[in-house]
């Protein structure tokens, strides 16, 4: 969860924008907390744009209007059923919980050649999906990555966030180790698999 200051605010043809003190990693159709600004703007809604210019209405089709001669950094609209609102300064907060969507359960499954038999056994498999997406989105943005959170970037980056969410699955019932009735017993794991690494791409940074 990130949650970012905001600095100013206003109102126009019922699209409410907020600017931020610092740049968010937001995208359109994301969505976010607006809280403790006013009544007005408040609310769970999702972003419509991130606009670096000064908004100005909508034209008579509907389309966003912006001033390009008066840029303002670090803008978020979204829809507002409201009265008109003068830019003004605001204090408040405006929260998003990135959620990544690059694989589903049935990758997984698919993955591993293995129907779920169980209604447990398809919640964990839900849970390995969600797990994993967002595990991989993180260690990709740590790495110095910019990526959608819907779109997956690539189809290496793909195969290896289901990889690493089969693991998780294949983990089930142990605790730090991949279950095992070998007689010899199972290695520790120590880490990500080189090739898992190789494919999200995140072996070494990607900028310096």
């Amino acid at each position: 969860m990130a949650t970012y200051q905001v600095t100013n605010k206003y109102l126009l043809d019922n699209y409410a924008v907020v600017q931020l003190l610092t740049p968010a990693e937001l995208e359109l159709g994301q969505s976010i907390t607006v809280a403790d600004v006013d009544a007005t703007f408040n609310g769970s809604v999702v972003v419509r744009a991130l606009p670096q210019y000064r908004f100005i209405g909508v034209d008579t089709e509907g389309d966003l209007l912006f001033d390009v001669d008066e840029p303002i950094a670090n803008q978020v609209l979204y829809a507002k059923t409201a009265d008109n609102v003068e830019r003004q300064a605001a204090t408040g907060t405006l929260t998003s919980t990135p959620t990544c969507t690059w694989i589903t359960k049935n990758d997984i499954a698919d993955w591993l050649y293995t129907a779920s038999a169980t209604a447990g056994d398809d919640a964990f498999l839900t849970i390995c999906a969600s797990a994993a997406n967002q595990f991989c989105y993180r260690r990709r943005q740590e790495a110095g990555y910019v990526d959608s959170l819907t779109t997956v970037p690539s189809q290496d980056v793909k195969l290896g966030t289901i990889m690493y969410g089969g693991a998780l699955y294949r983990q089930r019932g142990s605790i730090d180790q991949f279950a095992s009735f070998d007689a010899m017993g199972t290695a520790s794991v120590v880490g990500l698999s080189p090739i898992i690494k190789q494919l999200l791409g995140i072996d070494r940074p990607q900028v310096a």
